[in-house]
């Protein structure tokens, strides 16, 4: 009897192929119903570390079925059927041999299914031997086929299934074997002298061929559900560690997606940031050099100079941003000089922070918006990130103030540095707006959403004399109580 046998391999097909090992486990209820269990791949071979002789078998299991068939069928067609076609004048009669073939090939056709209907298959097997117990008074070796569906119904069902099945196994057998004694003995006493001595021999003879048949039998099922078990409770463990890798793999691509998604909301606030600050500065340089290009060219052309050097400005933040996403180039910026080019000639120029806000600034009175700068408390941590959120907030305000109220006579912005913490305000008078330029809606969010990374919050709104935006930002990422 071969322990591989007992196996329940199982279709184990890798499920994300080229970029990991996720394995796809078969469906339970599948299985629970008397599904056949498929043939295993190289990913449960691997877990259960088997030998070359052991993937085969497990990748071909009707291979290990065809020699579970063969290790019942060649003995009991050597030991119980050819002896009678050879000898046939000392043989049965024509009647009682094909019975007893025909019960030797229905068992070996119910050991076939031994994977899918186990259960099933041990009943057949039982009534079998009863029936060759009753046609040839001998059990012709489906005894040991009994044991071989024991051991499959031990291998893929619940032990109490197995230890129940192994009960009404022996039960079986013990009855047959004692109604073909009681035959048997009948019989026996027709032709034999009735003396008490051979009644008390028959006797003796009678009980101890029970005894012997029967323990066999006992024994032989106890160990087919023991191996049976122990091969069932690997293949459970086996199926549980991949599951867990199965799960350990979908948290991971999960992490993967979540953090692909973070990355395309910060390249999108990015982006949001820097193209309507750019575009806003830019249609207004371009307004007042047409509307100074006929009284003061020379206005005009600085306004063209400053449309110009905005527009390269953008390009150039624009291409840093979306640069790492070309996947020709380095996945990132290691062993570059700043001020290299990527692969684009963008260059990879330093993120903007805190102390060019001055710059931005400027860049804004260049369009006529009287914006004044005042900054108090020491500087500000050197953190990237923060320094990079206080720019953009400063930015975002004052692109809203240029679309919504170009013509404010007052715009004050204001970082105060303390304990940790920055406060950016900035507060404007009302003012019209011109020729109002349509925005996203998505600038106070983007505002929001970086003062939320740093534990901070966002009070805009309207005041008695225009519009105010306050965040305050915490450098541990933790709001005071």
């Amino acid at each position: 009897m071969s322990t591989d046998a007992g196996r329940a391999p199982q279709d184990l097909p890798p499920a994300h192929a080229a970029a990991s090992s996720r394995v796809h486990l078969p469906d339970p209820a599948t299985s629970a119903a008397g599904g056949a269990p498929p043939a295993a791949t190289a990913d449960e071979a691997a877990v259960r570390r088997a030998g070359p002789v052991r993937r085969f078998l497990a990748r071909n299991p009707r291979i290990v079925d065809a020699v579970v068939v063969a290790v019942y069928l060649l003995p009991a067609l050597a030991g119980e059927v050819l002896p009678h076609l050879l000898l046939a004048d000392a043989g049965p009669d024509p009647v009682e041999q094909g019975a007893v073939l025909a019960v030797v090939l229905l068992t070996a056709a119910a050991l076939w299914w031994r994977r899918r209907a186990p259960v099933r298959v041990l009943a057949a097997t039982a009534v079998l031997l009863a029936v060759s117990l009753a046609v040839s008074q001998d059990t012709s070796g489906v005894e040991i086929a009994g044991v071989l569906a024991l051991y499959a119904v031990a291998a893929y069902r619940p032990a109490s299934t197995a230890w129940g099945c192994l009960a009404l196994l022996n039960v079986v057998a013990g009855a047959s074997l004692i109604l073909w004694l009681d035959v048997t003995a009948q019989g026996a006493a027709v032709v034999s002298a009735t003396t008490s001595d051979s009644e008390q021999v028959h006797e003796v003879s009678q009980l101890q061929t029970l005894v012997v048949v029967e323990i066999t039998v006992l024994v032989l099922s106890m160990v087919a559900v023991a191996l049976g078990t122990s091969a069932r409770g690997r293949r459970l463990h086996v199926e549980s560690l991949l599951e867990r890798t199965r799960q350990l793999v979908l948290e991971r691509d999960q992490r993967e997606q979540l953090a692909v998604s973070a990355e395309r909301n910060r390249i999108a606030r990015e982006m949001h940031d820097v193209v309507a600050h750019s575009l806003s500065v830019m249609i207004t340089l371009a307004d007042g050099a047409s509307a100074a290009m006929a009284r003061r060219p020379d206005l005009a052309r600085e306004a063209l100079d400053q449309l110009a050097e905005t527009g390269r400005s953008a390009l150039a933040d624009t291409r840093r941003m979306v640069g790492v996403l070309r996947e020709d180039g380095p996945a990132s910026g290691a062993g570059r000089r700043p001020g290299a080019l990527g692969g684009d000639d963008a260059p990879l120029a330093p993120q903007p922070a805190a102390h060019d806000i001055a710059d931005l600034v400027e860049r804004f009175r260049v369009t006529g918006l009287p914006v004044r700068l005042s900054e108090s408390g020491p500087p500000l941590p050197d953190d990237v990130g923060l320094q990079l959120a206080v720019y953009r907030i400063v930015q975002e305000c004052l692109t809203n103030v240029l679309r919504y109220a170009r013509l404010s006579p007052r715009i004050d912005v204001d970082v105060a540095r303390v304990d940790g913490s920055v406060v950016v305000t900035v507060d404007n008078d009302s003012g019209s707006a011109g020729d109002a330029m349509v925005g996203s809606g998505r600038g106070l969010i983007g505002i929001r959403e970086r003062a939320a990374v740093y534990g901070g919050h966002v009070d805009a709104g309207p005041t008695p004399t225009g519009w105010r935006v306050r965040a305050e930002l915490h450098r541990n990422g933790e709001g005071r109580a």
